[in-house]
């Protein structure tokens, strides 16, 4: 199964990383890189998924 979700990545004044799955509200990640917020926020997006799953919720 291939969800195309968009995700927005964006540099803070401090040089972190934001990575956010704009199809899944509140899902957020912060990154001292670039990379290290892509991984993260595909981590995160993957077990939100599978919990909806779960418990029968709907997915984008």
């Amino acid at each position: 199964m291939q969800l195309p979700l968009t995700i927005e990545l964006e540099q803070e004044e401090d040089g972190r990383w934001i990575a956010e799955v704009t199809d899944l509200p509140g899902l957020l990640v912060y990154g001292q890189t670039r990379e290290e917020a892509l991984a993260k926020v595909r981590v995160l997006t993957l077990r939100v998924i599978a919990d909806r799953l779960d418990h029968g919720e709907p997915i984008p």
